[in-house]
């Protein structure tokens, strides 16, 4: 089953993608290599988490906080591509939960956008991973993300190199 399709049928609508908060581009292309900016855990329908792992918010918040920027980053890719189906594989997340010190939980809370990608791409939407905990991250957001993804072959539409 397509990525497109899968997430129609996951019943899943897309945010607009977020727009840069200062002087970057929201993604770098190198051949059939996507590099995505960070995004965080703001949407443009009005979801916002803010605050802390361990202080303002638990580990449920975390994962749902990151599923919000998973979500982006689909808003993202298919705003570059015109469609999800362009993708070949995930390769790369790094996330990074705002969290008290020690906390230790950070793996379970990016899973809510590792959980997301595997089940609109299947073993596609796989990928390596870090997952660490931060002081803090830009607007007080919970949570962020940075992702690389491998297009199709067959991707021809312009963006960035």
């Amino acid at each position: 089953m397509s990525a497109e399709a899968k997430l129609a049928e996951l019943g899943i609508t897309l945010p607009a993608p977020p727009q840069p908060g200062g002087n970057y581009l929201t993604h770098r292309r190198s051949g059939n290599m996507l590099i995505l900016a960070g995004v965080i855990s703001f949407s443009s329908s009005g979801e916002e988490w803010t605050g802390q792992v361990g202080d303002t918010r638990d580990l449920d918040d975390g994962y749902a906080a990151a599923k919000v920027c998973a979500l982006n980053v689909l808003a993202t890719i298919r705003d570059i591509t015109g469609s999800l189906d362009s993708v070949e594989q995930f390769l790369y997340v790094g996330g990074y939960v705002s969290a008290i010190p020690a906390y230790g939980k950070s793996p379970s809370v990016i899973n809510g956008a590792s959980d997301l990608f595997e089940a609109v791409f299947g073993e596609a939407g796989r990928h390596a991973r870090a997952a660490v905990s931060v002081a803090g991250l830009p607007r007080n957001a919970t949570v962020e993300i940075q992702v690389n993804v491998e297009l199709k072959s067959t991707f021809q539409k312009n963006s960035p190199e």
